[in-house]
């Protein structure tokens, strides 16, 4: 597992771009959630089981948490023969601490129960509000970067990925839709539980409750849609080139790292459309309109390889994300006919006009979401196309996405794949011009010429 280097106060203690201490000496490798949620009143009573792993001798461990969701009863499980035992916890400052009778030795494995609950609600942050959000007829999670906590215990931060269990019990006629396979729905009188569970591991932030009154919209090859029945001629309409945008993306980047994709489309206008593991969610919004957003349905689809498979070390490194997801949507328009040179040149012009002070490699809290950071990373990714040719780069690329696949990246494992492909002598292009391009476009913050194929 990557180690955390993004820190403030005390090193390697506080995630510098969220504010939130870490929680240090062990690794979640599991959670397995039971959700029981009445829409109405916005009620949640639940259970968490975490499956631990420790990697130092821990007396006690800190948890994220919201205190709008209070933690009435904490157990333990040891396995192996291995007796954990809890004497007390505490709920304060997003955090539960967990007080063990004996210190937990390195590498012992044990489950954490946590039953907690309350009425779930949004947190304030420097992004706007994110987490779990009430709409008007139903519910979505969107959690990047830190939301994960208004709905269940766990140790938030992208580096720390696991696999769950989903268990999430709703009234009837609500659809309830997670990341991963659906392996049961449950009626139970009044109430469905609807059961996931992913193949993959998974970042915190990208675990998601969507509720609504949805239909389902077949899209062809492993894609799906959930909308309201109202809009289900709409999303066909605008998502009826999904299959054929996700056999593109494999040919050029390699296999779909899911088993399938599923867009979600509530009833409420929706600001932006969001990324999960697995599935998007966009607002009523931004399917009206014929052929506005396809730009967006592409970017989202996108994520599933740069984002969800690959996913951070640290927020610094948002670029990764957002720069090839970026890059990803004037790839499809090259594939319908219109250079991606010339997208490139178009939003290369908007950059002139603004300010040349962010730095990509590191553009701080209240930048990491500025468009800059998009359009500046997917310049970056379309300079180093420039410089290789299109059989290096996609080689390159490909070799990156599958080294990183279901794992973590930073800026060290692509320069590795770009590195390889100059030192097998395409274009006579070698290591210090991949050097330059990266130096120019990530480590400074000028906005350097156009990269114009000579």
């Amino acid at each position: 597992m990557t180690s955390r280097l993004r820190t403030t106060d005390v090193p390697g203690t506080r995630d510098e771009y969220t504010g939130v201490d870490f929680n240090l000496g062990f690794h979640v490798r599991h959670y397995d959630l039971d959700l029981n949620y009445r829409v109405a009143p916005n009620r949640l009573d639940a259970r968490a089981r975490l499956l631990i792993v420790t990697w130092r001798e821990l007396a006690s461990l800190t948890l994220d948490l919201v205190s709008t969701l209070p933690v009435r009863r904490v157990d333990a499980r040891g396995s192996a023969g291995r007796r954990v035992t809890v004497t007390r916890f505490s709920q304060r400052g997003g955090k539960v601490r967990i007080h063990f009778a004996d210190a937990v030795p390195v590498d012992t494995e044990f489950t954490l129960e946590i039953r907690y609950g309350g009425q779930p609600q949004p947190r304030r942050t420097a992004w706007g509000e994110i987490g779990w959000e009430e709409l008007r007829n139903g519910l979505l999670v969107a959690s990047q970067p830190n939301g994960a906590p208004t709905w269940f215990p766990c140790d938030d931060t992208p580096d720390e990925k696991a696999t769950y269990d989903l268990r999430v019990t709703a009234d009837n006629p609500y659809v309830v839709v997670c990341p991963g396979d659906l392996v049961s729905r449950e009626r139970h009188g009044s109430t469905s539980t609807w059961h996931y569970r992913t193949r993959h591991r998974m970042a915190t932030y990208l675990a998601t409750v969507q509720i609504g009154e949805y239909t389902r919209l077949d899209l062809g090859d492993r894609c799906a849609a959930w909308v309201p029945p109202s809009l289900a001629a709409a999303a066909a309409r605008e998502l009826g080139d999904q299959a054929e945008m996700l056999q593109y993306f494999e040919g050029l980047f390699g296999r779909y790292p899911f088993p399938a994709y599923t867009v979600v489309v509530t009833e409420d206008d929706l600001d932006i459309p969001l990324e999960a593991q697995g599935l998007s969610i966009f607002g009523a919004n931004h399917i009206r309109e014929a052929g506005r957003w396809e730009r967006l349905i592409a970017h989202e689809l996108a994520h599933q390889w740069f984002g969800n498979s690959l996913g951070l070390a640290q927020w610094n490194d948002i670029w990764l994300n957002e720069g090839f997801a970026c890059y990803c949507e004037w790839l499809w328009f090259e594939h319908r006919g219109v250079p991606a040179a010339s997208s490139a040149y178009q939003h290369y012009a908007g950059l002139r006009a603004q300010p040349a002070d962010l730095l990509l490699a590191d553009p701080g809290p209240h930048a990491m979401f500025d468009d800059r950071v998009y359009k500046r990373g997917a310049l970056t990714v379309h300079a180093l196309r420039v410089l290789l040719g299109d059989d290096a780069f996609f080689h390159a690329l490909r070799s990156y996405v599958a080294a990183g696949r279901h794992g973590i990246v930073e800026p060290i494992d692509l320069r590795r794949e770009l590195y390889a492909v100059a030192d097998a002598g395409y274009h006579a292009v070698g290591r210090a011009a991949v050097d330059d391009v990266l130096q120019r476009w990530v480590y400074a913050t000028d906005l350097p010429d156009f990269p114009a194929a000579s």
